[in-house]
């Protein structure tokens, strides 16, 4: 009798830890960041961004400064370049993720990655894109550009990066 109920108790532990995990509540079910919503727009994922082929690599990452979402000037032309892609094939759209380096807790890093990625899609807008054909998406720390644990692999992790859709 002992046995068996060490061994109820012991499943019933287990089953009560699964059910209690640990999952940030800014998190979405892709286990990202991102809502494409600025102001008044709401962008779902589903309707604009599949269906179509996806395209990574195409243009260069738009590189940030330490804890800063600000698209620089040196940076701007790569956001240009995609803007003008996007105006000569209006039937694509653009996924912009956020990056960071590794310092920083993970919800921060988030949260500035999603500013990163708003940032270059507000630039983006200013330069006569649709707000519906952009939509953005923060991996905080988690997908770093170069694994070193220096300044010039840091660097190269503070990103903004363009996923196209066509």
């Amino acid at each position: 009798m002992r046995k068996n109920s060490s061994f109820l108790s012991l499943i019933l532990l287990l089953i009560v830890a699964s059910l209690t995990g640990c999952k940030s509540p800014s998190l979405n079910p892709a286990g990202v960041y991102g809502s494409g919503v600025v102001g008044e727009y709401s962008i779902p994922l589903a309707s604009r961004f599949t269906g179509g082929s996806e395209h990574v690599g195409m243009f260069e990452p738009v590189l940030f400064a330490y804890d800063s979402a600000q698209v620089s000037s040196g940076e701007r032309a790569k956001v240009e370049t995609v803007a003008s892609h996007l105006k000569q094939n209006p039937s694509d759209a653009i996924i912009l993720e956020g990056h960071c380096d590794e310092r920083g807790s993970r919800e921060y890093n988030l949260a500035l990655g999603e500013r990163r990625a708003l940032a270059v899609r507000t630039y983006l807008i200013s330069l006569g894109i649709a707000s519906d054909r952009t939509q953005t998406k923060s991996y905080g720390e988690e997908r770093p550009a170069v694994p070193s644990h220096d300044e010039a692999s840091w660097s190269r992790n503070r990103r903004g990066e363009f996923v196209l859709y066509y």
